[in-house]
């Protein structure tokens, strides 16, 4: 919203207030990539019905992933101004930057973290053959950014696989790749882009931008064989490992640099005037869009925000119409789980994400 708001009042962001922001929104996705990973989806990998009986059966792996999303927390909260939903952030840069000691800090706890990562991907690879094998090739949409090329969650314009010619799209004109549109049987809007139905999330980002990744972010991907081009909807959360491994290294040397560099204090005045803004970044679950619209006085008449789990409804429902017919043989209680495992793949919001589906064979 932020990045809608600044496009609409012509704002310009500094190289150091845009560093400190991508710091804090890699915090995001390690915060919630362990979450996903560690309390949500190696339950089912290991038959559990959730975290809680894993704790005796694997405490360190347990107190390995507490560790490291208490270490997202805290990274959140020095960079962000708390642990969820940034208050830091203000139009033109941010309202708090952290002391250069409490930079050096940070990189002392992500160096450690690093460990603690390899040991997650570890216990994960060891039960990754539960990973059911399902393929079903579809888009896969993310941003991409060119100058300079980076593994981006922030910069960019908007790609897919399928872009031949029509693509990367500038986020200015989002509408015209999410194409909404309303689904008798859904609440929520569903999108659709070149074919019937997209994915977003870490698995299209590693399918538009996997040569990109960190050594590390490279080296996790290749131990589970995920390679550029992956069709398996489950591979998404193997693909969130990546990234958090990515998140960590690239942001141990982007400290390095603002370091270097030296922090300055910053103050950008805004005025209000009449416009059109959007912003776009990756969510840890997938692209994000906002536009906002201004009068002369700096008043919002006009929002529109499109979310990453909406944008993934009709490509779950194209799963689901292939998913079922496949492991149907498997017997209803199989089956049942398969859809909820599926589901959590995409890493929809936590209530989503539980264990909740009712299924109605007939």
């Amino acid at each position: 919203s932020t990045k809608a708001v600044e496009d609409a009042l012509g704002i310009e962001v500094s190289e150091q207030a845009a560093k400190l922001r991508i710091l804090m929104h890699y915090s995001e996705q390690l915060q919630s990539h362990t979450l996903h990973v560690g309390y949500l989806v190696a339950p089912d990998l290991f038959n559990a019905p959730s975290v809680v009986p894993l704790v005796p059966k694997a405490p360190d792996a347990v107190k390995t992933i507490i560790r490291a999303h208490r270490v997202a927390n805290n990274w959140s909260d020095l960079i962000a101004g708390r642990t969820t939903h940034p208050v830091t952030l203000i139009p033109g840069g941010l309202c708090k930057i952290p002391t250069e000691q409490q930079l050096r800090d940070l990189k002392k706890e992500l160096e450690s973290t690093v460990k603690d990562l390899v040991a997650i991907c570890e216990v994960v690879h060891s039960v990754a053959g539960n990973l059911p094998k399902f393929e079903r090739p579809t888009e896969y949409v993310s941003l991409k950014q060119t100058t300079p090329p980076a593994y981006t969650f922030y910069h960019g314009d908007i790609t897919s696989n399928d872009c031949n010619g029509d693509g990367p799209v500038n986020i200015r004109n989002w509408q015209k790749v999410a194409n909404e549109y309303v689904s008798p049987q859904s609440t929520a809007k569903w999108c659709k882009w070149h074919r019937d139905a997209y994915m977003v999330g870490a698995l299209a980002r590693f399918n538009n931008n996997a040569e990109l990744l960190s050594p590390l972010g490279k080296k996790v991907a290749e131990m589970f064989g995920l390679k550029k081009g992956n069709t398996n909807p489950f591979m998404n959360n193997i693909a969130q490992l990546a990234e958090a491994a990515h998140v960590v290294e690239t942001s141990i040397q982007m400290i390095d640099d603002l370091l270097t560099r030296g922090l300055k204090s910053e103050t950008v005045k805004v005025s209000p005037r009449a416009g059109r803004g959007s912003g776009c970044v990756e969510a840890p679950r997938g692209i994000l869009f906002h536009t906002y619209e201004f009068d002369k006085y700096g008043n919002c008449v006009y929002g529109n925000v499109c979310i990453p789990t909406n944008q993934n409804h009709a490509n779950i429902q194209k799963d689901f119409e292939k998913f079922v017919p496949e492991f149907m043989h498997l017997g209803q209680d199989a089956l049942r789980h398969g859809m909820e495992m599926l589901v959590r793949a995409y890493d929809p919001c936590v209530s989503c994400s539980t264990h909740f589906l009712n299924v109605e064979f007939v």
